[in-house]
């Protein structure tokens, strides 16, 4: 999906339809991602659970790696971010706002650090009637990234 910018209500729709094809069985909540770039390519993605509950995938990250498939990670612009309880009638429920983890936050920061845009979060309600926005260095004001590498033997 390209051609324009998203608004942030369909950045966020596109992440709640995501969330709808999570696989989560054991926690029942689904997240869903949408991952922008400046010229509104979408990229999607929706965790997916497994039973060895560690190995389980963040929708951000699924999102993320297929951004990086579709168009490189230094093209990113705005993430959003919803999740919630499937109802029985299909659609992603939940009032709560759904925030990245902290290793989806790292790996958010690293997508910065590509392009050097602060990337726009977009943290959304189930039911997408609430959001907030934050850029990842405030969600992440103190990130580890590639210049602290600069000690590193090579």
């Amino acid at each position: 999906m390209s051609g324009k910018r998203h608004t942030q209500a369909e950045l966020v729709a596109l992440a709640r339809d995501a969330a709808i094809r999570a696989h989560a069985p054991y926690s029942g909540f689904s997240v869903g991602c949408a991952v922008e770039t400046e010229d509104g390519t979408v990229a999607t993605g929706s965790n997916m659970e497994n039973a060895c509950y560690r190995l389980g995938v963040c929708a951000e990250i699924s999102a993320l790696t297929a951004a990086q498939q579709a168009f490189g990670l230094d093209r990113i612009r705005r993430i959003a971010v919803a999740g919630g309880h499937i109802g029985e009638d299909g659609t992603l429920t939940g009032a709560q706002t759904v925030t990245p983890c902290g290793g989806c936050r790292q790996s958010i920061a690293e997508a910065r650090d590509l392009s050097g845009v602060d990337i726009e979060v977009i943290s959304a309600s189930g039911d997408g009637t609430d959001a907030s926005v934050q850029t990842i260095s405030e969600l992440l004001p103190a990130s580890f990234g590639p210049d602290n590498l600069d000690d590193a033997e090579r």
